[in-house]
């Protein structure tokens, strides 16, 4: 039922659509036409549109925009029921697509335990005493994003520090890039984790180095032995989470969510919601590379679905993080010359992966961020070229984070989109250089992209980072902190304009999910998406990017956010 009612609305839009354009010929033949829905004047429209980048104003006419121009062309699509907007002089950006979102976990982030905040060892402590003792007993304690790195001593917490705190709570709490999580005792003995226990294949289980016992720190692959005894949360449950996500989302001025890696229950709620018109958010959905093959029985492509929630493909890790020392790199750690990484599958088994999905006619979104895991990935696009024959495929290394020079333009010869988080960089630039010395320089290489020709997508990979996609504009235009430097920024020559940073958040994001003649840009016939922002920021110091808040988003041409003043 749910595919049929697809396909009827897809028909209707499509005959409406037809209507308005009737509507703009009657015009010119000095007939009557159609009013507008609503009709959004005196603004300064940033449209990235090329044949008409400026604007004062736009009409819509059910989920898309008819007339775009200046206040008094569009002031004849003013009818008797038509909603007037003023927007009194303020900046108007299509709509925001985050190309890299970890969606409903951000939801349960945002319902749960937050220790983003720790500074210390003793805070992160502190607040999971707090919230355990919210909790009844055996309910898990899991989320958190904590970041070791932002404590005095840089050192992993343990089990140790929170098991007396936790006594009848099992705890499994993910360090913000989601390669590290700590479990307490309780845990760890659901699990059935010992000293005995083998590290799973791309994983870790950090142990004691004089007792050999669990310090409660897993990485990557070892991860799951814990996750896997989790109990999963209802339906219900996953409901609130999606909502407060997408409230999130909508005061942030982001219209579209490209959900990385959804499970099947996040699909069902994103499918319910969207039935019952409560989804606000566009949703593009990734699975799980081990989903190919059920995907691909059933003829599932690309792009399937309808402009409010698409079923886009499969992905795929390469490697881990930086962060977690699980980064794929040809060379040693500089802080750690023991280890060069890990890759969570051998070579071969992630290049027959990525050619099963690929002959399936799905989009793969990699994940890449060591030089190694890199090339590994472009080597097994290359091969499903070679394998599978030409076609379009827009397959994406997500974070493609140190990049070798030799491999930039590859790139773009074998059509691959670079998926990018700006805001990473100024976060892991604290620690960047002491882990992996001079390849640094071959780290965030945002402008050298450009240089190549490489097409690109911005993202935030929330909730690694927030959500907010001002942290990535200003990160993008300056590679400083947040709080200022260093001086001229971080390897400035990989700076970009603030034109190329918006447009890598909204058309670059639209590309990647084979979406930009539909969104991406403010243009007759596209979906009215856009934003309204308190100031022009175009007009002001790149600081002031993290002051600028969002005061109106529409979705489909209604109004889905309006700031409280």
């Amino acid at each position: 039922m749910y595919y049929w009612l697809t396909a009827v609305r897809r028909i209707l839009r499509v005959v409406g659509f037809i209507i308005v354009c009737g509507a703009g010929i009657m015009k010119t033949n000095g007939l009557s036409q159609m009013h507008a829905d609503a009709v959004f004047l005196n603004g300064r429209i940033w449209t990235g549109d090329k044949k008409q980048p400026q604007a004062t104003a736009m009409a819509v006419l059910g989920e898309r925009i008819v007339r775009m121009g200046d206040d008094q062309a569009v002031k004849s699509w003013i009818g008797p029921e038509t909603r007037v907007v003023n927007l009194q002089g303020r900046l108007v950006l299509p709509g925001f697509n985050d190309a890299h979102v970890h969606f409903t976990s951000g939801g349960f982030y945002l319902l749960g335990i937050d220790l983003r905040k720790a500074r210390t060892r003793e805070e992160f402590r502190e607040i999971i005493r707090r919230y355990a003792l919210s909790l009844p007993p055996g309910r898990w304690i899991t989320g958190g994003d904590w970041d070791h790195e932002a404590w005095p001593d840089q050192k992993w917490p343990t089990r140790d520090l929170i098991d007396d705190v936790t006594p009848n709570n099992p705890v499994m709490v993910n360090r913000l890039d989601g390669h590290i999580a700590l479990a307490n005792s309780l845990a760890l003995k659901l699990a059935g984790i010992t000293k005995d226990t083998p590290d799973p294949p791309g994983g870790t289980i950090v142990r004691d180095s004089k007792t050999g016992e669990p310090t409660g720190i897993l990485i990557d692959n070892a991860t799951q032995l814990v996750y896997r005894v989790i109990p999963e949360p209802d339906e219900e449950e996953r409901m609130q989470a999606v909502r407060a996500a997408q409230e999130h989302a909508l005061s942030l001025g982001v219209t579209t969510i490209q959900d990385i890696m959804a499970s099947a229950e996040d699909f069902r709620v994103y499918q319910k919601l969207y039935e019952q018109g409560e989804l606000k958010v566009r949703l593009y959905v990734f699975f799980h590379i081990s989903k190919r093959d059920a995907l691909g029985r059933i003829g599932i492509l690309r792009g399937y679905g309808n402009p409010w929630l698409r079923i886009g493909g499969v992905k795929v890790m390469a490697d881990g993080s930086m962060g977690a020392g699980s980064a794929l790199f040809y060379e040693p750690y500089s802080d750690d010359p023991s280890t060069s990484g890990l890759a969570l599958q051998s070579k071969d088994e992630l290049t027959r992966m990525v050619i099963e999905a690929d002959s399936m006619g799905l989009q793969i979104a990699l994940h890449a961020i060591g030089d190694k895991a890199n090339t590994w990935a472009l080597d097994a696009f290359e091969a499903a070229l070679k394998v599978n024959g030409a076609r379009e495929r827009r397959h994406r290394i997500e974070h493609a984070q140190v990049v070798l020079p030799e491999d930039l333009p590859r790139f773009r010869q074998l059509g691959v989109i670079a998926s990018i988080e700006p805001s990473h960089c100024i976060d892991d630039m604290r620690w960047a250089e002491k882990r992996i010395g001079k390849r640094a320089k071959y780290a965030y290489l945002w402008k050298s992209f450009v240089r190549h020709g490489v097409q690109i997508a911005f993202g935030t990979d929330w909730t690694v980072e927030p959500l907010d996609p001002m942290l990535g504009l200003y990160a993008s235009v300056t590679r400083e902190f947040p709080d200022g430097g260093p001086p001229g920024g971080w390897y400035p020559e990989e700076k970009i304009s603030l034109d190329e940073a918006i447009e890598f958040y909204t058309a670059g994001s639209a590309f990647a999910e084979f979406m930009e003649k539909e969104k991406g840009t403010l243009a007759e016939g596209k979906l009215a998406d856009f934003i309204v922002l308190d100031r022009d920021i175009f007009q002001i110091e790149p600081k002031e990017l993290l002051k600028t808040r969002v005061i109106m988003t529409v979705v489909g041409g209604k109004i889905q956010y309006q700031h409280q003043q």
